[in-house]
């Protein structure tokens, strides 16, 4: 069933960081290529996070270690290395999706109770006219060649968020199905 398109592709190829917006990604199955591959190491061997070192969210990151350590570096004041993620902290997920619907309601004050209106950092957002990807918790999507099954709402409540069935590629304008 048709539920909707594709508006925007993102990774955040270091932890914290700001996003780089995509035309498309490829999705393995730990999630679009190149997201969350890198996090940022002070000096003492502290693994800095976006609530930690707040800067790190003005820092558009591109993916190439040694730029985005120089641009992390002088956002924060503080030498930094990057090194390999590695796995997903806090047991996040592959893939986070949200609608324009959410972040418009969001940007209004609309919230469910106990949630917070922050920036999402979404991989996808979609336009679901006339849905609410809050109930696609346990269904299957197929957004342009990649399958997604979505397995719980975010802490933060916005969105919702998926790991991958099928891999594949997704882009902008894909229209998103539900299974």
């Amino acid at each position: 069933m048709s539920a909707g398109t594709v508006v925007t592709v993102s990774v955040y190829p270091v932890r914290g960081c700001a996003g780089t917006p995509l035309p498309r990604a490829d999705v393995g199955p730990a999630g679009l290529a190149g997201d969350r591959a890198w996090v940022a190491v002070t000096g003492a061997g502290r693994q800095l996070r976006g609530k930690d070192a707040p800067a790190l969210a003005g820092v558009r990151a591109t993916g190439d270690p040694a730029a985005d350590a120089a641009a992390i570096t002088a956002a924060l004041g503080e030498r930094v290395r990057l090194q390999p993620l590695g796995s997903r902290p806090d047991g996040g997920a592959a893939v986070h999706l949200v609608s324009r619907q959410a972040l418009d309601r969001a940007a209004s004050g609309v919230v469910p109770a106990g949630c917070g209106a922050d920036d999402p950092r979404a991989n996808l957002v979609l336009d679901l006219p006339g849905d609410d990807e809050r109930g696609w918790v346990g269904r299957r999507l197929r957004l342009g060649s990649a399958v997604l099954e979505v397995t719980r709402l975010p802490r933060h409540c916005l969105g919702v968020y998926a790991e991958v069935v099928q891999p594949g590629s997704v882009a902008v304008g894909d229209p998103v199905t539900t299974e």
